[in-house]
Formats: structure tokens, C-alpha cells, sequence
């Protein structure tokens, strides 16, 4: 894999396993296992994070147990009948020891805007941008990530084009939500995004790779 396409997308979690690793799906003949990760905020707020880990790693990983993930924030389209389901993930490059002294939930992307920002404000007038960001993978692949900013971040980027390069660092948050089902049902859900705490713009818009996967 190219150096850049490693480099334009890196994430570092330290966290504690809560569950047992579930199958997620196979490549080449390899495993591939979910874990749910228990990562904390600065508040008391814990980010509950699906990490996805290759069956070679897992032998020495335990429910409860404390580590440090390296890797990357992923997404995939999950197609169930006539509609698609975006799909996000920590893949796991690295397991680490963890330490306690370092920011236990970061990630630093770089890539191109892939859809109009939506900025608007809360009824406390607090002011609020998300902005959805395509990062190039390998074998022509790209992951779609959704992102969030605050205050002047939001303002910053409300008025992105698309196609523009955007270099993001931020932490991945989890975010419970109700949907209301067709059926009238409703029920809960967990949205995964990346909350910004800085970045860069390039507004000039160039011609970039977003091909699904």
C-alpha cells in the first residue's frame, strides 16, 4: 500500500474491551472479528467504538482487558434490499500496549469535501457544521467519513466546496439517536462520526477518487 494512502488516515484508541469478539467477515481466507470498544472522554462520557480485528490479533485479547489500537476509520456500504446503510469501523493495523499518559481517542484524516456542509445552530445558539469527507484508499477504494464541527470550526468550513482538499484531526465520537421506522415503531441507534478540533481547507476544488466501495 502506497505511503500516502496509510498516512492520510490514521486513528490511535485506548480502550477497554466490553464484549467477546463477534465474526464480521473473511478476505483472503482471513478472519475478521468486532469488538466493541470502551474509550473515555475527557467528561465522564464513555465513546463506545466498533473496532474490527484480524483473527491473528485476537489471541491474546480479553473482555475487560485494556489496549491501544492503531489503524484506521473505515466505512463500507451495507446493502439491504433497495437501500444502502453507511457502515463505519476502526480497522485495527496494531495492537499496543496501553498508556494512560497519551490522548486516548485521536484521528487525523486527509481528504477531499464530497458533499454540501449542513451548518445550522442549536435553540442555545450554539453553532454547528457536519460536513461528509471522502479519504482515498487502496485498490481504488475511498472511505466516506462524517465529521462535525463546533463554533468557529463550523464556521470555518460551512461554505466548502465540493471537491475541496480538507485535512481534519478531531476524535471519533458515538451518538445515540432514535429513528422512527416505517411500522411506527421506533427505535435506537448509534451514529459514529469524527468531532473537529482542527482544520484546514483547501478551497481550491480538485478532481479526487471517491469510488464506493
Amino acid at each position: 500500500m502506497k505511503y500516502e494512502l496509510l498516512n492520510n488516515n490514521k486513528t490511535f484508541l485506548i480502550g477497554t474491551i466490553l464484549e467477546e469478539p463477534i465474526f464480521s467477515h473473511e478476505t483472503f481466507g482471513e478472519g475478521f472479528y468486532e469488538v466493541k470498544l470502551s474509550v473515555p472522554r475527557l467528561s465522564e462520557h464513555m465513546d463506545i467504538l466498533p473496532v474490527i480485528i484480524s483473527e491473528k490479533m485476537l489471541k491474546n485479547i480479553v473482555v475487560g482487558q485494556e489496549i491501544g489500537i492503531k489503524g484506521q476509520f473505515r466505512s463500507f456500504n451495507k446493502i439491504n434490499g433497495s437501500k444502502s446503510k453507511l457502515v463505519l469501523s476502526v480497522f485495527a493495523r496494531e495492537i499496543i500496549n496501553s498508556d494512560k499518559t497519551m490522548n486516548p481517542n485521536i484521528v487525523e484524516i486527509s481528504g477531499f469535501v464530497c458533499k454540501d456542509p449542513v451548518y445550522r445552530t442549536t435553540p442555545f445558539n450554539r453553532e454547528i457544521c457536519d460536513i461528509l469527507v471522502a479519504v482515498n484508499r487502496a485498490y481504488n477504494k475511498s472511505d466516506y467519513l462524517p465529521c462535525i464541527a463546533w463554533g468557529r470550526n463550523a464556521r470555518y468550513i460551512k461554505d466548502a466546496k465540493i471537491g475541496s482538499k480538507i485535512n481534519i484531526v478531531g476524535r471519533i465520537q458515538s451518538r445515540d439517536y432514535q429513528k422512527k421506522l416505517e411500522n411506527g415503531s421506533i427505535i435506537t441507534r448509534t451514529a459514529y462520526e469524527i468531532s473537529i478540533s482542527r482544520i484546514n481547507l483547501d478551497e481550491v476544488a480538485e478532481k479526487y477518487n471517491v469510488l464506493a466501495d
